[in-house]
C-alpha cells in the first residue's frame, strides 16, 4: 500500500492509509490490517496520548481499553486534557501510540543494532463520554484490558467515584501498525568480525501473585491469575 489516501475498493478488514499513517521511513514495515492492529492494542497495557496544550506538545502515559473500533481512556475530571474533550468543545485532536518490544537485535556493528517491535499509531479527535451506559461499558473495558474478567470480580464504581472520573473515546479510523521482525542486518564486510550477533527475545507474563496483607485467607486465587 503505497498510496496516501483510501479508495472505494479499500478492503473492509483494513484501515485506509492516509497522509499521516503512511511512514516516510521504512514504509514496507507499515500495515493496516484491522486484526493485526487489534491484537497489538489488546496485548498492551499503557498507551501514550499526545496532544497540544497552550501551544506546546504534551505526551501522557495512561491505561486504555478497546471495544470494537473504539478506544477508551479515563482520568480525573480535574485533568486538563480530559476537560478539553468536553461536550462544549469540538473535541481534542490527539495522537495515541502503543508499542511492544519483542527482541533486542545485536549486530556486529553499532550502526545496525535495533529492536524487533510492534506498534500502533492512532490519529483522531477524542471526545468526552457522557452517556451513563457507555461510561459503564468503557470503565469495564478498562479494567478487563488489564486483567480479562476482572470487572466481574470487583466492585463497580459508585456514584461518587463516577462523578470524579472522566472518560474519553477515540474512534479507530486513521490507524496504522508498524513492525520490525527478523534478524541482524549486518554489512557483508562485517560478517567476519569477532563480535557476538543475534536476537535477545523479551518475554512478558504474570509473575507469582502476592496477596494483599488484609485479604481473607479463605479467598481463592482467581482462575484468570493462576492460568497466567
Amino acid at each position: 500500500m503505497q498510496g496516501t489516501t483510501g479508495t472505494p475498493s479499500q478492503p473492509a478488514d483494513t484501515y485506509p492509509p492516509t497522509d499521516r499513517t503512511v511512514p516516510t521511513r521504512s514504509p514496507d514495515r507499515a500495515a493496516y490490517d484491522k486484526e493485526l492492529v487489534h491484537s497489538i492494542l489488546d496485548e498492551g497495557y499503557v498507551c501514550h496520548l499526545g496532544f497540544v496544550r497552550d501551544g506546546a506538545p504534551v505526551v501522557l502515559p495512561t491505561l486504555y481499553g478497546r471495544v470494537g473500533e473504539r478506544l477508551y481512556l479515563h482520568g480525573s475530571t480535574g485533568s486538563r486534557p480530559l476537560r478539553m474533550t468536553g461536550a462544549a468543545d469540538p473535541g481534542l485532536p490527539v495522537c495515541l501510540t502503543v508499542t511492544h518490544v519483542d527482541a533486542l537485535v545485536l549486530a556486529r556493528s553499532a550502526f545496525h543494532h535495533s529492536i524487533n517491535y510492534r506498534s500502533v499509531v492512532v490519529h483522531g479527535t477524542a471526545h468526552e463520554v457522557t452517556d451513563p451506559e457507555e461510561r459503564r461499558t468503557a470503565l469495564d473495558a478498562l479494567v478487563d484490558h488489564v486483567v480479562p474478567g476482572r470487572s466481574r470480580d470487583s466492585r463497580p464504581a459508585n456514584k461518587k467515584e463516577l462523578a470524579a472520573t472522566a472518560v474519553i473515546r477515540l474512534d479507530l479510523n486513521e490507524v496504522s501498525a508498524k513492525l520490525r521482525t527478523g534478524g541482524v542486518n549486518d554489512e557483508p564486510e562485517d560478517l567476519a568480525l569477532p563480535h557476538w550477533a543475534g536476537l535477545v527475545p523479551l518475554r512478558k507474563g504474570y509473575g507469582t501473585p502476592v496477596a494483599d496483607p488484609g485479604l481473607d485467607p479463605a479467598t481463592a486465587l482467581p482462575d484468570y491469575l493462576s492460568a497466567g
